[in-house]
């Protein structure tokens, strides 16, 4: 059964256009972060096995604040590169390949150490970072205005 198309992205890897997805909303026990962010990945144009990854951090969505990573293209590419080597055959349909990445594993596949955020209101601050990390953070109420609540 092929991945679904909605809320998936192209990208080609070593001449082969892949499709790759994260799940839509997120399950229970991801939600409570107990399991990984993991996303899904298949050949787009002749879909055989899917190859699905899981990462050592919890998905951005999470309902506890727990430290995540941005999926970017260059650590999808190469988890499908990393998937090939361990005998991943995305022609050839069967059972899922799971392709499990450890913490280490993460600087050597984005080429650079990985930039952790951390769920807060109203958006993600880098790892480590405060409230003037938050470039999108509005002020609900100046501390300059009057409250218009009377009693």
């Amino acid at each position: 059964m092929a991945m679904p198309k909605k809320g998936s992205r192209l990208i080609t890897v070593d001449g082969t256009v892949f499709r790759w997805r994260v799940r839509h909303k997120p399950t229970y026990c991801q939600g409570n972060g107990w399991t990984p962010l993991r996303f899904a990945v298949e050949q787009a144009d002749d879909p055989g096995g899917v190859l699905v990854v899981s990462l050592p951090c919890a998905r951005p969505d999470n309902w506890l604040g727990e430290r995540t990573i941005a999926i970017r293209p260059v650590l999808v590419a190469g988890c499908i590169r990393r998937a090939r080597d361990q005998g991943w055959n995305p022609a050839q349909p069967g059972s899922p390949f799971t392709l499990t990445v450890a913490e280490d594993d993460l600087a050597a596949l984005l080429g650079e150490a990985p930039h952790y955020l951390v769920p807060f209101l109203w958006g993600m601050i880098p790892e480590g970072g405060g409230i003037e990390d938050l470039p999108r953070c509005t002020q609900i109420r100046g501390q300059q205005e009057p409250s218009t609540n009377s009693l």
